[in-house]
């Protein structure tokens, strides 16, 4: 059984931020939209005034005005479609789409010159002589697609910054819950009796060497930002530091496993992404054993992505529910960040494996940067 979290993301957001003022969406293109083909009709009637045109032209100007309005609301609705495509498909389409839209709105025009100039010097005859005008009315639907997809582009920077600010308040809030239910007193007070323990018992080079290590992982735990993004290898000498305390209470009843790929040591994950499954592991699934339990550390790049696995071969739980509300303080921060860090990029799921508990993540392969 699996419990995977949500990762559907809207990708029209119903509020637009612009200069403070929170703008609703539809508001914002329709207001934009009548504007813009009024501003187009006003910009003709002043033309007609300056070059003293001849009547029947505001009519003209105004079937012109509206007959855009309506031709191109379509655009909207196939620009979100491209919006989604590849850099050259998205040119390609809006060249298309604007063209094809010319014409029609082109068609619309000449009609109207027929209805409301008859006494123009020029009549058309052929059917293909109302389409013409279509490269001039092009270059106006390139104008509005241009105004499209620069707002399109605003509001995508607008949403990823406050998607970064959102995900540094939960990787700081990550932090300190690791820091206050994680590394908690009878963490470390277990930790100290074992360091403790190893000094009576005369090993002063292992006690030594362990209280280094625990103070070196504390450190790691307060001086890392909750935004930067660390590599896999990284990740693991991090793990390493919160291990190596955890064996001193456990000694041979931690059993570790690692199966990490050669390129995905170099993948970028955001910081202290794995120890809060490790802790769950080895507090659900070894420490109320008596013979202890296995942790196994996954890590490979597939095509575009990099999975993760933690697993363990401790009792499991009865239930999902059981899963994720015996594991929820781990579980739940470790997928709050995910998915405000990649949206629907990223997979998570927590699996009942018979036995035990197998967490895989799914993330965006990002290579770390050469030196």
């Amino acid at each position: 059984m699996s419990v995977a979290t949500p990762t559907a993301v809207a990708q029209d957001h119903a509020v637009l931020v612009l200069g403070g003022l929170r703008i609703p969406r539809n508001t914002l293109f329709w207001g934009l939209h009548a504007a813009g083909w009024t501003a187009y009709g006003c910009a003709q009637y002043l033309g007609a005034l300056l070059y003293d045109k001849e009547p029947g032209y505001l009519q003209v100007i105004t079937s012109a005005a509206v007959s855009g309005f309506f031709v191109t609301m379509p655009l909207r609705y196939i620009y979100r479609y491209l919006w989604r495509q590849r850099p050259r498909t998205i040119l390609v389409g809006i060249a298309l789409t604007s063209y094809i839209t010319a014409l029609a709105w082109r068609l619309c025009v000449n009609l109207a010159y027929d209805r409301f100039m008859p006494q123009m010097d020029w009549k058309m005859v052929h059917w293909y002589e109302y389409l013409s005008g279509a490269l001039q009315g092009t270059y106006l639907m390139l104008c509005w697609s241009g105004l499209y997809f620069g707002i399109k582009y605003y509001e995508s920077l607008q949403y990823q910054r406050e998607a970064t600010l959102r995900s540094a308040a939960l990787a700081q809030e990550a932090q300190l819950r690791m820091l206050r239910y994680q590394l908690n007193p009878h963490f470390l007070f277990n930790t100290l009796n074992a360091i403790s323990t190893l000094i009576l018992d005369g090993q002063n080079r292992t006690a030594n060497q362990s209280v280094t290590r625990l103070s070196d992982f504390l450190r790691y735990t307060l001086d890392q930002d909750p935004m930067k993004k660390v590599t896999v290898r990284q990740e693991l000498d991090a793990l390493s530091m919160y291990l190596s305390t955890e064996q001193l209470r456990f000694n041979d009843r931690l059993r570790l496993e690692f199966a990490i790929e050669e390129a995905a040591l170099e993948a970028l994950v955001p910081s202290l992404l794995l120890q809060p499954l490790i802790e769950n592991a080895v507090k659900y699934a070894v420490s109320p054993r008596e013979g202890g339990g296995t942790i196994r550390v996954e890590g490979r790049v597939r095509g575009i992505m990099l999975e993760l696995v933690v697993a363990d071969d401790g009792p499991g739980a009865r239930s999902a529910n059981a899963l994720v509300e015996g594991r929820g303080v781990g579980l739940r921060n470790t997928r709050e960040r995910l998915h405000v860090l990649y949206g629907d990029r990223h997979r998570f799921a927590a699996l009942n494996a018979h036995p035990g508990v197998r967490i895989e993540i799914a993330l965006p392969f990002e290579k770390a940067p050469g030196p």
